[in-house]
């Protein structure tokens, strides 16, 4: 077939749903109401536990039960017994996930043990702060480094031990990384409804089935009779990829009083109401020859989990087994059961926590060797996937290093720590890669034509921030070739067609593949319709031979020849044409990533230690670029989400009781304006058609993955000071 001329794709488009947002129309889980026909809403508050392990004791509710409007407090001992099935397919864990009021065992600080249903918030606010719970404390365990772990998860080739051994340069580091939570700026909310046996729920979730077959388990309902909706979500970064404990109490509170209930979590009880990116000890020995060419690494990783639930992030031994080439590779990844509730995937999960150690260990290296640290790296490029053996479907990471340093101007750069300076600020650059895999997934999409020319694409996806709205109207408006204006995309809803988890930078690739596949079949379908209506000035011509330009069916080469789709369906007495779209990923047969290279300066306060970041550039290897817009958007959201794990973000936990003492925006430091500098944000023109057909390999990962180990290379060429833990505190610079 012709080839559909692009338009909408590779333009810089405004959101589709930026109007709705910045006006207050867009509707997010908290803000369903009666206006959305959902009558009668009552209110739930969670009250939580105070101790970080142990058992309750005694509940005492009567003064919340006597308060005005409360309608019900429910516990551990009225709650009825929840099926709580086995659900292997939405992002449950090997353990037992939290059960939700069903016995008196205390897991965590912070954990659920009631929630009282008012009919109105501040009822139930206030009957909250009412209710006495007694226990019998234990002392919680939340310190890794001290805790036994799990068995580990180990990768080797070659013997790196001996190798490591017999190499004549040989370094031993150990890198710590810091709990961090998400932290986006709508709070994790439910509104459910049940009519009859059936349940509707309002949801913040990045996935859609995942939460309806999740309830659906823990009722002993069929998922058909389980529908979740979720348009609009204000941020998540893989804290909404699953179904958490809340949304269960929502659920169960509207079962138990027979009304709509609204749940929503407070700031302070997202930090343990939902997961988080876990801390890390890192152990990392290289070993190379004296002109910088690898010759081992030896991975040993510790990593909190909860007890109950055995996280394990994913990803985070790939970097080390095939960013390099190093022909001897150890690991070992242990999780170690403590006293907090469950992590779970946050941007960049596994990528981001092993670059900071791999790219920072390579710095060291580079300096200790006197070689230029980009140098040291393109020393070591691969051939060919050596985790895998698989060829690369695409790799730049060269070019975006050389092009890189080149818009940087790194060759002006004094490779001496400590040498430049302006004022009482020290000056410094640094240099990380990149990497994050090319995630794809079975999507399915539908996509209808109708007799005004219009089109609607519908898919259970979701749009979290990064502009699946915009993308996916961008791509059915060039496959339809129709003005993006003409076309709406519809997700977020269970009754459409399925999708996977908006997650892992698999959205575009994915759900991407298959609008293009259901715009493409609903195109041709038009053109055959054209081509053999003997009325149509298209009979007869070959269908490889028609475009679609404007919502006009035309020859390629005789373009006044032609009609438009309104004129079509009018003349065939046709309401619409439909198309269902799919995509299935092919086994692969390539090693897929997307790559980077991220430069950043850094200016840091001789006599205070204050670290700002004056400017920073990345360069990305990231397939076709569906919209640069929201290509940029990403790309600097990733940059100060790096610049805050490098300087800001940490969780700090009590051990006396397991209480996270700054679960809340004062004390939890994330970047403000004055933290962000100049940003920019090169993509390397070009595609892989090896991973998808629209040739995407995702972008929203791969942009944090490398910053916060740029930041902390420059960091130390500022001040010759090697910082190994996150984020870096102002007393390691004193």
């Amino acid at each position: 077939m012709s080839p559909q001329p692009e338009r909408a794709v590779g333009a810089p488009l405004s959101r589709v749903d930026g109007r709705l947002k910045v006006t207050g129309q867009a509707t997010y889980a908290a803000d369903h109401g009666p206006e959305h026909g959902i009558d009668g809403i009552v209110h739930a508050v969670v009250v939580t536990s105070g101790v970080g392990r142990g058992r309750i004791t005694a509940i005492d509710t009567s003064a919340a039960e006597a308060q005005p409007g409360v309608l019900k407090v429910l516990s551990h001992r009225n709650a009825p017994t929840l099926p709580y099935r086995p659900n292997p397919g939405s992002l449950n864990l090997p353990g037992e996930r939290l059960r939700v009021f069903q016995d008196d065992q205390i897991r965590f600080h912070g954990q659920p043990v009631a929630a009282v249903v008012a009919t109105t918030l501040e009822a139930a606010q206030h009957a909250a702060g009412l209710v006495r719970v007694d226990y019998a404390a234990e002392q919680p365990v939340t310190d890794l480094t001290g805790a036994p772990a799990n068995d580990p998860a180990a990768y080797a080739r070659g013997d790196a031990d001996a190798a490591f051994n017999a190499a004549p340069v040989r370094l031993e580091m150990t890198y710590r990384l810091s709990r961090t939570h998400h932290n986006a700026m709508e709070l994790h909310a439910t509104v459910a409804r049940w009519t009859g046996a059936r349940v509707t729920v309002w949801e913040k979730t990045q996935w859609v089935q995942s939460t309806r077959d999740e309830l659906a388990a823990v009722f002993g309902i069929p998922a058909t009779d389980v529908r979740v909706i979720s348009p609009f979500v204000g941020g998540a970064f893989g804290n909404a990829a699953r179904c958490w404990p809340h949304t269960v109490i929502a659920a169960l509170a509207a079962r138990e009083v027979g009304r709509p209930v609204k749940l929503v979590l407070t700031r302070k009880q997202l930090y343990s109401g939902v997961g988080f990116r876990p801390a890390y000890e890192y152990k990392l020995r290289l070993g190379s020859d004296r002109d910088g060419r690898l010759a081992a690494m030896i991975h040993d990783l510790r990593a909190e989990t909860s007890r109950y639930e055995r996280f394990s992030e994913r990803g985070v031994l790939s970097p080390g087994q095939m960013l390099y080439t190093t022909p001897n590779v150890s690991q070992a990844y242990r999780t170690v059961p403590l006293d907090v509730n469950t992590p779970t995937p946050m941007r960049g999960p596994g990528y981001s926590t092993a670059a900071f150690p791999i790219e920072s260990a390579i710095a060291e290296l580079a300096h200790e060797l006197g070689i230029d640290p980009i140098e040291l790296r393109l020393r070591n490029e691969p051939e060919n996937d050596q985790a895998s053996g698989l060829p690369f479907s695409t790799r730049r990471l060269r070019e975006c290093l050389t092009a890189g340093a080149r818009e940087f101007g790194w060759s002006r750069r004094n490779p001496e720590p400590g040498q430049t300076r302006d004022g009482d600020w020290l000056i410094g650059t640094g240099v990380a890669a990149a990497v994050y895999d090319t995630l794809r997934a079975p999507a399915q999409a539908r996509v209808r034509l109708n007799a005004d020319g219009t089109a609607l694409v519908e898919s259970a996806t979701s749009d979290m921030g990064p502009g699946t709205y915009t993308s996916m109207t961008q791509i059915a408006a060039d496959a339809l070739g129709l003005a993006v204006r003409a076309v709406t995309f519809r997700l977020g809803d269970t009754i459409l067609p399925p999708a996977p988890v908006h997650g892992g930078s698999l959205t575009m690739a994915s759900v991407g593949s298959t609008v293009q596949d259901g715009c493409d079949k609903l195109r041709l379908q038009a053109i055959q319709l054209a081509v053999e209506d003997a009325t149509s000035p298209l009979h007869g011509a070959a269908p490889a031979d028609v475009v679609v330009r404007d919502g006009r069916l035309q020859l390629k080469d005789d373009p006044g020849r032609g009609e438009t789709y309104r004129q079509l369906l009018a003349r065939n007495n046709r309401t619409h044409l439909e198309a269902d779209g799919a995509y299935t990923p092919a086994r692969p047969q390539s090693s897929m990533y997307a790559y980077g290279a991220v430069f950043a300066e850094v200016a840091v306060d001789q006599r205070l230690g204050l670290v700002r970041v004056r400017r920073m550039l990345a360069v990305y290897d990231a397939g076709r670029i569906i919209s640069p817009k929201l290509a940029d958007s990403q790309a600097i959201g990733g940059m100060v989400g790096g610049i805050s794990a490098a300087l800001l973000e940490h969780t700090l936990t009590d051990p006396r009781d397991g209480r996270i003492t700054n679960a809340n925006l004062a004390d939890y430091l994330v970047p403000v304006n004055a933290d962000v500098p100049q940003l920019k944000a090169i993509y390397l023109d070009g595609r892989d058609d090896v991973a998808d057909p629209i040739g995407v390999k995702g972008l929203g990962e791969v942009v944090l993955v490398g910053v916060a180990p740029a930041i902390a290379n420059a960091v130390f060429h500022a001040t010759g000071r090697r910082i190994r833990q996150l984020p870096i505190a102002i007393d390691a610079l004193l």
